[in-house]
C-alpha cells in the first residue's frame, strides 16, 4: 500500500508557534489568576515547571489539543518539525520536553538517549503530559477537554501507556513504541482508541497480547512496517530512516485522528 495524496487544510505560513511554562501536577494558573497575583512573576514555585512549545492555526478558531512526545533523544529540531505539521492539521499542538527533570537534554547518542531514557521517572512524566493536557483546557482557542496524544518511540511508549491513564481522551497514537504488559489495572481505563505503528521488530504476538486484554469493543487499530527499524520516521537518521513507510504512517495518522475528533 502507498500513501495517497493528503492536503492538510493549513499551511506552515499560516502556524503560530511559541512557548509556555507552567507547574506539574498542580492547577493551571489563568492569565485572570496572574492578573490578581501581584506576586505571581516573583514568586518561586515550588512545583516542577513544564517547559513545551506551542504550535496552532493562526485562523481565528477553537480546535482540538495534541500531545506530541518526543523520543528518547530529546525535543529535537524533528520534533519540532512534527509539531508545526500537526498544526497543519488543524490542531493546538503542545510538545513538552519531558526530560526537563534530568536538565532538559538532546542528543544524537543511542548511549546518552538509552540513559537517559532509563533515568526517567515515567511516573513523573505520566503527571507531565496530564498537566499538558489541563494546560490546553485554558488555552481559548483549543477546544475543552478534546485532546489527543501522539507519541514517536519512548514517547509512543508513554502515549499508550497515557491512553489507560486519562479516561478524557479522544486517542493515543504511538509510533514504534514499546507495547506495555497488558494488566487488567492497566487497561481499565482505557477508553481511547488507539492507533500503533509497528516497526519490524516488535513482535506481532505483543500486539495481539495487548488487543485481546483490551477487548472487543474498544478500537485498536495497527499497522506494521516489517522492513523499518525503530526510528524510521526520524529523517536525522539516514541508517533507520525510511520516507516511503513515514509518509504512509503520516497519512493513516492523519486520518485516524480525523476520525476520531470528528467522527468522519
Amino acid at each position: 500500500m502507498t500513501a495517497t495524496t493528503h492536503t492538510a487544510p493549513f499551511t506552515l505560513q499560516q502556524i503560530g508557534t511559541g512557548t509556555a511554562r507552567f507547574p506539574s501536577g498542580v492547577p493551571i494558573p489563568t492569565h485572570t489568576d496572574q492578573m490578581v497575583d501581584p506576586y505571581f512573576r516573583t514568586r518561586m514555585p515550588k512545583e516542577h515547571q513544564i517547559d513545551c512549545l506551542l504550535f496552532w492555526p493562526q485562523e481565528k478558531g477553537t480546535y482540538p489539543g495534541i500531545v506530541l512526545l518526543h523520543d528518547w533523544w530529546g525535543l529535537t529540531g524533528q520534533m519540532k518539525d512534527l509539531g508545526a505539521r500537526l498544526a497543519c492539521e488543524g490542531y493546538m499542538v503542545i510538545v513538552p520536553n519531558l526530560y526537563g527533570r534530568l536538565g532538559g537534554m538532546v542528543t544524537a547518542n543511542d548511549d546518552v538517549a538509552a540513559t537517559l531514557s532509563e533515568r526517567l521517572d515515567r511516573s513523573l512524566a505520566l503527571t507531565d503530559i496530564n498537566s499538558c493536557c489541563e494546560y490546553l483546557n485554558t488555552r481559548t482557542i483549543a477546544k475543552r477537554n478534546e485532546h489527543a496524544v501522539v507519541g514517536y518511540g519512548m514517547g509512543g511508549s508513554f502515549a499508550l501507556r497515557f491512553a489507560c491513564h486519562r479516561k478524557r481522551l479522544r486517542a493515543a497514537v504511538s509510533y514504534y513504541g514499546h507495547i506495555p504488559q497488558p494488566t487488567e489495572d492497566l487497561v481499565k481505563n482505557l477508553l481511547a482508541p488507539l492507533l500503533v505503528h509497528r516497526d519490524g521488530k516488535t513482535s506481532n504476538e505483543d500486539i495481539e497480547a495487548f488487543r485481546a486484554a483490551v477487548g472487543p469493543g474498544k478500537r485498536v487499530e495497527t499497522y506494521h512496517y516489517p522492513d523499518a527499524a525503530r526510528g524510521f520516521c526520524n529523517d536525522a537518521r539516514p541508517d533507520l530512516y525510511r520516507a516511503g513507510d513515514t509518509a504512509l504512517a503520516w497519512e493513516r495518522t492523519a486520518r485516524f485522528l480525523k476520525t476520531c475528533f470528528q467522527g468522519t
